[in-house]
This record gives C-alpha cells, sequence and structure tokens, in this order.
C-alpha cells in the first residue's frame, strides 16, 4: 500500500490515535500524518500510507483551511476550550469592531506560539513544561494568513462567539489567532472549537470518517480510500524516459534532454511517481526516491 488517505478525524481523539488506527486496519507499521491536529479539533487529517511518509514535509507545508470559532469574553490557560477559562471583566465589542480587528491578521506576521503547544526548545517540549509550571519563552515565528471572513455572531451570558472561515499557511496556529484577537479587542479570547476544512489539497466534504474505514477494512475494500500521493504534491511535474528513470531510481543524477526550470520537481515515469528532484542547469539531482512500481 502507498498513498494518502483524507480522514475526517472526529473530536476528542489525538492525531497519533488516528495513526494507529490506520496501522491496524491495514497491516501496515509504516503510517504517518501530515499536520498534527489537537484532540479537540476536527477534519482534515492527511494520514499517509507507506512510502508517501517520505512525502510528509511536502504534504504539512501547503495551505490550511479552517472553519473556527472564537470565544471572547474569557481567557484560557491553553489558548482553547481545555482551560481553565478566566472570565473578562470587559465590554464586549459590536460586529464592526471584531471585522476590523480581524483585518489586522490578515497578511505575513509574528506570531506567538501556545504556551500548551508541541514546539521544542533545547530537547524541551512547550506543552510539557507549562504542565510542570515551568512554561518555556518560545519565540514567536513568521506566519501567513491570507484570508479571514467573519462567518457570525452569537452572544452569550459575558461571551461572545466569533466565526470565521481562515486560510492560511503552514505552521499557523488559530489558537493563537484566538488569543491575540480577544487582546486586541481587550477583553480575552480563546479558540472555542475549530475544524480544518482543507490540507494538503484535499477537503473535509471528501474525506472519510473512522467508521468508514472501519467498514471498508471490514469489507476488503480499504485500498478503495487510499488516494495516489502525486497529484497531491504542489510542485512542477517532470516526465522521465525509461533510461532517466533507471539513473534517478539508483540515486544517481540525470542530465536532462528537454529544458526544465531549475527547482524541486516531482519526477514521473509514464505517470508513476518516482520521488521529487532538483534542477540545476539541466542535470537532475534525486532528493526523494520510491521504488517503481509501488503503486503511487
Amino acid at each position: 500500500m502507498l498513498g494518502v488517505v483524507n480522514l475526517d478525524k472526529p473530536v476528542g481523539p489525538t492525531s497519533h490515535d488516528m495513526v494507529g488506527l490506520m496501522r491496524r486496519l491495514s497491516g501496515t507499521r509504516r503510517i504517518g500524518h501530515a499536520g498534527t491536529l489537537d484532540p479537540l479539533a476536527s477534519g482534515v487529517l492527511p494520514i499517509l500510507v507507506g512510502a508517501a511518509t517520505r512525502f510528509s514535509e511536502e504534504l504539512t507545508g501547503g495551505r490550511k483551511r479552517y472553519d473556527a470559532v472564537v470565544r471572547l469574553g474569557l481567557r484560557s490557560a491553553t489558548d482553547d476550550a481545555e482551560g481553565p477559562l478566566q472570565a473578562v471583566e470587559a465590554a464586549l465589542p459590536d460586529e464592526e469592531r471584531v471585522a476590523e480587528a480581524l483585518r489586522r491578521y490578515v497578511g505575513t506576521f509574528e506570531q506567538r506560539p501556545p504556551a500548551f503547544s508541541a514546539r521544542k526548545q533545547g530537547g524541551r517540549t512547550a506543552h510539557r513544561e507549562a504542565r510542570a509550571g515551568t512554561p518555556l519563552d518560545v519565540p514567536p515565528r513568521t506566519v501567513t494568513v491570507e484570508r479571514i471572513d467573519l462567518l457570525g455572531l452569537a452572544a452569550g451570558d459575558g461571551w461572545l462567539d466569533v466565526r470565521i472561515d481562515v486560510r492560511c499557511g503552514a505552521g499557523t496556529y488559530i489558537r493563537s489567532l484566538a488569543r491575540d484577537l480577544g487582546d486586541e479587542l481587550g477583553c480575552g479570547g480563546y479558540l472555542a472549537s475549530l475544524r480544518r476544512t482543507e490540507a494538503a489539497g484535499m477537503v473535509a466534504d471528501d474525506a472519510m470518517s473512522p467508521e468508514e474505514l472501519e467498514r471498508l477494512a471490514g469489507e476488503g475494500r480499504l485500498a478503495e480510500a487510499i488516494l495516489p500521493v502525486a497529484p497531491l504534491l504542489a510542485l512542477p511535474r517532470l516526465a522521465l524516459d525509461e533510461a532517466q528513470a533507471a539513473q534517478f531510481c539508483h540515486g544517481s543524477r540525470v542530465e536532462l534532454h528537454a529544458t526544465s526550470s531549475d527547482g524541486r520537481h516531482v519526477v514521473l515515469r509514464a505517470g508513476d511517481l518516482l520521488g521529487i528532484g532538483t534542477v540545476r542547469a539541466g542535470i537532475l539531482k534525486p532528493d526523494k526516491v520510491i521504488v517503481v512500481g509501488a503503486g503511487a
């Protein structure tokens, strides 16, 4: 087996739990995922099967899209609903102020990760240190948010829910966005719910639930859920002939017959994925190679 499963992760399980599910259903140990989802989040979790795990970096690094609810009027130690939560005595904003504040988080900017995150520093993990009462001073990182659409507001007793559609680059923390929006508006805020609707070129409407995967596996049809890798890799394509493909698959540099732009390419032979390589001045250098005929 080799490919990607568009899994609709439910709220509750960890991303690692979903990897374990696919290992059990497929009987394959070589399973990974592209882009962690927190236990309280749901939505698209690309599960990588077999040699597809070699392309985790490329599949994780693409654009993401989220349907998120930010609850204003409270703060959370974890920046999400896990809490603990603390009410903030401040006036809640109207829709115009919320919309104006959201516009400030569109573009490329420095973002401070949540104290409870998987970020590491000096071999220490942020969420473990935070739970031990010794939070790390994790430096901010540059993120890009392409667009935020305000989908609606819902008010309650001392809180205001702001539902947004966020399109962003890899590495963006929606929890941090919720926290920073609340600070910007002076009333506090945390991420109340999160659903990832797009990742690695796949969308939630096409995703399969764990129950659907269980059913397919029970019917001996699990392979139907496994998508080919090549169409999901957002790189230019480069086709090789038989002789060139043999060189590439043996890790040798390949002299190209036709002009090709410099940079990284998805390498194919007769439509089959061979791997990823870098072109410089008409020479292709293999970066990642998979076995020919592995079903990619």
